[in-house]
């Protein structure tokens, strides 16, 4: 273990409310795997202006502003489309991606304000976590999604909230790289503990 750090957490106490449950069932754990994935996600993109959030690094594109614009928009497929099988919520206009290219989000993302991009990150994320409990009333983590296979026939909704689980993991690692050249912030959790 680094720094002396103990594979042991006995003595612990105060866990920040990001972290998954230790002795928690799958719905804590996998809920609790993509929670602390959006809070660190965050916090890497957090009280930037639009000079941080459009920075790049080496010959990549990505931002940390179009990483938050992209994951608003998985936020809502995911939970709103694939899971709930309901249209894409305002401000979303699915013939963007269409008229202008499937990097849209990305590529957009440099002309909204840095309010507006952590807006639409908060408020796509607030819907996801109200959709939860309609995924329990629909039988939880074994339900069958709206999302139809190509087969005609439907992954559970474990699958498709472990897509986004992926997608963050992913995406968190970019952030993680984009703002230690932004002002030098890293880590793996913001710190705790905090207020929160």
């Amino acid at each position: 273990m680094p720094n002396g750090m103990s594979s042991s957490v006995e003595g612990m106490t105060g866990f920040p409310s990001w972290e998954p449950p230790f002795t928690g069932d799958e719905r804590g754990a996998v809920f609790g795997a993509l929670e602390r994935l959006r809070t660190t996600f965050r916090w890497k993109c957090a009280d930037l202006d639009a000079v941080g959030l459009t920075a790049r690094t080496a010959s990549s594109s990505l931002t940390l502003g179009g990483l938050l614009k992209h994951l608003a928009v998985q936020e809502d497929f995911c939970f709103q489309v694939k899971i709930l099988g309901e249209s894409m919520p305002a401000p979303w206009d699915m013939s963007l991606w269409e008229t202008q290219g499937g990097d849209w989000e990305f590529d957009s993302a440099a002309s909204d304000t840095p309010a507006e991009l952590y807006e639409l990150w908060d408020t796509s994320v607030a819907r996801s976590r109200t959709a939860v409990a309609a995924i329990d009333a629909r039988g939880g983590l074994d339900a069958p999604a709206a999302q139809t296979l190509p087969d005609g026939s439907h992954p559970n909704i474990r699958r498709v909230v472990m897509d986004l689980v992926e997608e963050y993991g992913r995406h968190t690692g970019h952030a993680d790289i984009l703002r230690e050249a932004v002002d030098g912030r890293s880590g793996e959790d913001p710190p705790w503990p905090a207020a929160e």
